[in-house]
């Protein structure tokens, strides 16, 4: 899907220039030419960017991108102006804008502009790792390797902690013992031993000792942990 620029510049061959160029790029391209339509298009649409123009006829760029953030609209936006003094610069950046890029200026670099702010844009929707699983009342932390069960600490060696992950990585699922054998072990065939009988038996003993069962042995399938199973 291409992603959507709304270019609000009052400079008609300027807007013409620039909806061309991002358009061979691959882009969909809006156009403005005043800060009013700008504005409702900005607050009506979809647009992964702005490009705003900072003096405008009937609402200059500072007061667009100022009444778009007062209204909760985040879309990045880069103000273009041949207002370039460090102020005038400072004065965008508060306004709400995200970059300030003074005129003239190279197509090239405004073009690096806008796929630098979208690769971090892409950046901050990506879902943060989770640091912790929590499956029932266990309680399995990611990042200090500890194991509690309604508070109780729980004592685990380090095979036991990766089963447990795995297990809980796909809580109300069967995982079968080739499953385990292939990411917990890093086997890739079935040694003939009972060593995940041994751990998940010696793990079961550790995390229901007190508490109810939540780590489920499937006859014929593999294990499962779950608290409603």
């Amino acid at each position: 899907m291409s992603r959507k620029i709304l270019i609000v510049e009052d400079d008609a061959a300027a807007a013409a220039y620039l909806a061309k160029a991002f358009a061979e790029n691959g882009f969909a391209v809006e156009t403005a030419s005043n800060g009013r339509d700008g504005l409702f298009l900005a607050s009506e649409a979809s647009f992964d960017l702005l490009i705003v123009d900072r003096m405008l006829p009937g609402l200059d760029g500072l007061a667009m991108i100022g009444a778009l953030r007062a209204a909760g609209i985040a879309t990045p936006a880069i103000i273009v102006s041949a207002l370039a003094s460090v102020d005038d610069r400072v004065d965008g950046l508060k306004a709400g804008a995200d970059d300030y890029l003074p005129k003239p200026f190279a197509f090239s670099e405004l073009s690096a502009r806008v796929e630098a702010m979208l690769r971090r844009q892409d950046r901050r929707a990506q879902p943060t790792a989770a640091t912790a699983l929590r499956v029932g009342d266990l309680d399995i932390d990611l990042l200090s390797r500890r194991v509690t069960r309604a508070g109780r600490p729980i004592a685990v060696g380090a095979r036991e902690f990766a089963i447990l992950e795995y297990l809980a990585r796909h809580a109300g699922q069967v995982v079968t013992r080739t499953m385990m054998l292939e990411k917990v072990w890093n086997y890739h065939f079935d040694p003939g031993s009972n060593v995940i009988d041994v751990h998940i038996a010696r793990l079961r003993r550790k995390i229901e000792e007190g508490a109810g069962p939540i780590l489920h042995t499937v006859r014929g399938a593999g294990y499962m942990l779950s608290a409603d199973a």
